[in-house]
């Protein structure tokens, strides 16, 4: 399953929680780069139907089938299953 990337079609409540948790978490500019560099990995990043999470060293992406839920500082468990890319394996 395709992870949504866009912005504008994530609901307006899930939205309004990733603008929350970036302040909250102190997320850098340099994080965003690096989530973005994973985001535009053609074909795109395969996420499972359940909960997931991706863990970016200085944060963790966290999120359910194709949405993008909230993100998590570096000391937060996160659920379900951790994705990796290949270099990571």
């Amino acid at each position: 399953m395709k992870l949504k990337t866009e912005w504008q079609k994530l609901p307006a409540d899930v939205r309004r929680h990733l603008d929350e948790r970036l302040r909250d978490r102190n997320i850098t500019v340099d994080d965003l780069y690096k989530l973005r560099f994973w985001l535009e990995q053609p074909p795109g990043p395969d996420v499972p139907e359940g909960d997931w999470y991706k863990d970016f060293g200085s944060f963790k992406l966290a999120g359910r089938g194709p949405l993008v839920l909230t993100f998590l500082t570096p000391g937060q468990v996160g659920r379900g299953i951790q994705i990796r890319t290949d270099s990571e394996d």
